[in-house]
């Protein structure tokens, strides 16, 4: 038993030091941040600006404000919207791209990728001069007959939604594609030998062996999503606005930071779910696989 604690220590010890570097990052960089930001939330606000003396419970009772429930939840329906599109665009070209030969593959992820080869800011500018009363694309779909001449395409939910599907989903096509790379597309043939149609073995086979991926893009989707700020400033609106916006709105123009960080702090809150709900759910796997490799050595 001394022997091998003997060289179970040195392995932890390594291990620790290994963890090390990412550990204090996440500390120095998230999680000390996070509870400054907790804790700046129950100061009162200055009469100038920035922080007063003491404590005070204000900016939390500030969120009662009727408006806030209203952007919180444009927040999260917006957001949860995007997610979905972004899913759903990008389970078919994730299983094009893992079925694709190498050359048309590299040629497909170079599309993918190039959009990130432009600064961001400028993408969204590009979508409201594209979205513009005056712009190609409203005036196109209003020549077709598709569009009224009083509809407006800029300054609402809907261009809010549109810019966002266009920005993250690229981040829901690559975790796809990384674990549809790793698939066993015969397996789809076999179920198609069984019976099946190629739309029910693509929901019954692929999706679920991807699933991995499938949790991934949700979370590289939904985080950023839930905190834009950009997006929903340059093509939103008064009636497009999200949570980040309220947020820049009280350190900018109130300079009332308690209540900025109170507001950051309920976003942190949200945006916090979707992760921990895919860490439970990975352990969850885990032991699931864990269980199946124990009774099969057993």
């Amino acid at each position: 038993m001394s022997e091998l604690r003997r060289k179970t220590n040195p392995e932890r010890r390594a291990e620790w030091w290994t963890t090390l570097p990412s550990a204090g990052w996440l500390l120095i960089f998230f999680a000390i941040p996070t509870l400054l930001i907790v804790v700046m939330s129950f100061k009162p606000a200055g009469p100038y600006g920035g922080f007063g003396e003491g404590w005070s419970l204000k900016a939390w009772v500030d969120m009662g404000n009727p408006s806030y429930p209203t952007v919180l939840w444009r927040t999260i329906r917006l957001s949860l919207a995007a997610t979905l599109i972004c899913i759903a665009l990008g389970l078919p070209v994730g299983f094009l791209l893992g079925r694709s030969d190498a050359k048309t593959r590299s040629i497909l992820l170079l599309l993918v990728v190039v959009p990130f080869w432009t600064n961001f800011l400028i993408r969204v500018y590009a979508w409201k001069v594209l979205l513009h009363p005056s712009g190609f694309f409203r005036e196109t779909l209003v020549s077709f007959g598709v569009i009224g001449e009083n509809t407006l395409l800029l300054y609402n939910e809907w261009a809010v939604l549109l810019v966002m599907v266009y920005a993250y989903v690229p981040f829901a096509i690559l975790p796809i594609y990384a674990s549809a790379e790793k698939f066993d597309f015969a397996l789809l043939d076999a179920a198609r030998d069984l019976g099946a149609s190629s739309i029910r073995a693509f929901w019954l086979v692929f999706v679920p062996g991807v699933s991995r991926g499938v949790m991934a893009a949700v979370v590289m989707v939904l985080i950023p999503a839930l905190g834009s700020y950009i997006i929903p400033e340059l093509v939103g609106g008064p009636t497009g606005e999200m949570i980040g916006n309220k947020i820049a709105q009280r350190v900018f123009i109130d300079r009332n930071w308690p209540h900025a960080a109170a507001l950051a702090t309920v976003l942190m809150i949200v945006t916090l779910l979707p992760v921990l709900f895919a860490f439970a759910q990975e352990k969850r796997e885990s032991i699931a696989v864990g269980k199946k490799g124990g009774d099969a050595s057993s």
